[in-house]
């Protein structure tokens, strides 16, 4: 059970059921209000269930000296974030789930080439076949012809 808790996989699939719940959720949450207030609001209960989270487990604590290039990282990704989630409500207040959620699914397309990129990571070509697949997959899904 252990090495299951660790596994990336159980947590990758996870991210995605939980991904894909957030989407109906934020959907009918957003009718009747601002997209941009449905986005604070989201972000108020992720902070705070976040917080109880690192001081139930005791991580806030002792978290150690962190290195002003995690801060600088941290900061970019944050603000990538909060772009991603007003972009995302934005979208979903305008347009229908199941059209929404696929395009913005192609951030794992732009994911594999960024990270092959600028991180030096290296895809076989099966893999790239994968991200194609993805990429036509999620342009099939949202077409409406």
């Amino acid at each position: 059970m252990k090495s299951l808790m660790l596994s990336w996989q159980l947590w990758a699939v996870l991210s995605a059921v939980f991904a894909a719940l957030t989407a109906i959720f934020a959907k009918v949450g957003v009718e009747g209000i601002n997209s941009d207030l449905a986005t604070l609001i989201r972000t108020a209960i992720v902070l705070a269930s976040l917080s109880l989270i690192l001081f139930a487990t005791g991580q806030f604590a002792n978290p150690g000296p962190i290195a002003a290039k995690s801060w600088l990282f941290l900061l970019l990704s944050g603000l990538g974030t909060g772009a991603s989630w007003l972009c995302y409500f934005r979208a979903l207040k305008l347009g229908p789930a199941t059209l929404v959620a696929p395009i913005d699914k192609l951030s794992v397309v732009l994911v594999a080439l960024f990270g092959v990129g600028f991180l030096g990571e290296r895809l076989t070509a099966l893999n790239w076949l994968g991200v194609g697949a993805i990429a036509a997959g999620a342009v099939l899904v949202a077409y409406r012809g």
